[in-house]
């Protein structure tokens, strides 16, 4: 179930811009797993507060509008607030402003969904959009809480499949502290591998958990320009339960034996086997997904391609050598850059000068997941193939 508050409040068109419906990312955050559905508010993140304090009813300039940005539109089925953004805006990152949050309405979220209609407002030299409707340009909004399912529709920041599974699945760990995890030792009747619905036995401190993670294959994450070692990144192998304790046993020749855990194997992405390790499943940061420009400078590199492919396109997911301790935070739009290659002059005759030509932007990135020193960033929109060690900035 998802919860979402209608603010009690109800503004005409002539007191300006408080009538204003703002998207704040609910949806996001409760697929994502992360609310308690009892839980009655959206927590507001300080990173919320921050965009909220900066744009609180502004708007954005006219200059920043898109040049064919429509006075009215109809969301679809399979928008994203990122979609319409970029239908509005020359920056899509600045969509906080173009939908004017502020603390009052972050705090009680609401959601646009597909049929309703976009109107663009011009108030002097600002633009914000609300959504259409109510007698004489009223947006009334009635104080109530309403559960809804999460299939009714709701449109999200960006496509949510795209970076679900990522979610629980990619883990970067501090040290190599996977190689000291829980593992598996035996397999049911002595399989080689095992399949969803089959037993495994485990050796190793649980810690009272009862949902694990199964890894394996743990590499080192390397920064490509000074080589240091940021993290460890663990393949992801599936899911796994917790059934029955072990302990101490008798073998058949009457010797002492340890009893292993017994555990259930869950949705797997591989088949698991004996070595897989296990790490508990994490519970997922309540915050939704703000896509946003860092307040600062932020200048890092490709780490890597998740699934070791040697380069990526629009849609994949990297992992960028720059993280929480850098000031990088989940939500954040970076852009990416393409080296500029060598070349000569040749215009003056009997001389070649060698040139070096300035690096070109050419794609966004998107943060979805931070770790102290990692981060991993999906793909929003890219002109050439993403390499290793290719460069990112803030947009």
């Amino acid at each position: 179930m998802r919860r979402y508050f209608d603010s009690p409040t109800a503004a005409t068109a002539g007191q300006g811009l408080a009538a204003r419906v703002t998207l704040a990312l609910a949806s996001l955050a409760l697929v994502a797993g992360a609310a308690d559905a009892r839980e009655p508010n959206f927590p507001v993140t300080p990173e919320w507060r921050a965009t909220a304090q900066r744009v609180a009813q502004a708007g954005v300039p006219l200059s920043a509008l898109a040049p064919n940005a429509p006075e009215r539109y109809t969301v679809q089925r399979g928008d994203t607030l990122w979609d319409i953004s970029k239908i509005y805006l020359t920056s899509p990152w600045r969509w906080p402003e173009l939908w004017g949050m502020n603390l009052q309405q972050i705090r009680n979220p609401h959601l646009i969904y597909p049929g309703q209609v976009l109107e663009l407002v011009r108030i002097g030299d600002r633009a914000m959009l609300r959504v259409a409707g109510g007698e004489g340009g009223t947006v009334r909004l009635s104080p109530r809480v309403r559960g809804e399912l999460l299939d009714d529709g709701a449109i999200a920041s960006i496509p949510l499949h795209l970076i679900g599974p990522f979610l629980n699945e990619a883990v970067v760990f501090d040290t190599d502290a996977l190689a000291r995890a829980p593992r598996i030792v035996a397999t049911q009747e002595g399989r080689v591998m095992l399949s969803r619905g089959e037993t495994a036995y485990v050796l190793g401190e649980l810690g009272g958990a009862r949902a694990f993670r199964l890894f394996r294959e743990p590499k080192a994450l390397k920064d490509p320009g000074t080589g240091e070692i940021l993290g460890y990144e663990a393949r992801y192998v599936g899911a796994a339960d917790f059934e029955r304790a072990g302990g101490d046993g008798v073998g058949s020749d009457g010797r002492p034996a340890i009893v292993p855990a017994t555990f259930r194997i869950g949705e797997l992405r591989v088949e698991a086997g004996v070595g897989d390790r296990l790490h508990p499943v994490e519970q997922q940061d309540a915050a939704a997904f703000v896509p946003r420009a860092p307040a600062g400078p932020v200048d890092g590199r490709i780490v890597s391609i998740y699934g070791d492919a040697l380069t990526a396109g629009q849609n994949q997911i990297v992992a960028l050598n720059r993280g929480a301790r850098d000031g990088v935070e989940r939500g954040h739009v970076l852009a990416l850059w393409r080296a500029g290659r060598d070349a000569f002059d040749t215009t003056t005759e009997g001389q070649r000068t060698p040139l070096r030509l300035p690096d070109e932007r050419h794609g966004l990135l998107f943060v979805f997941r931070v770790f102290d020193r990692v981060s991993y960033a999906l793909i929003l929109e890219v002109a050439e193939p993403v390499r290793p060690g290719d460069r990112f900035t803030q947009p």
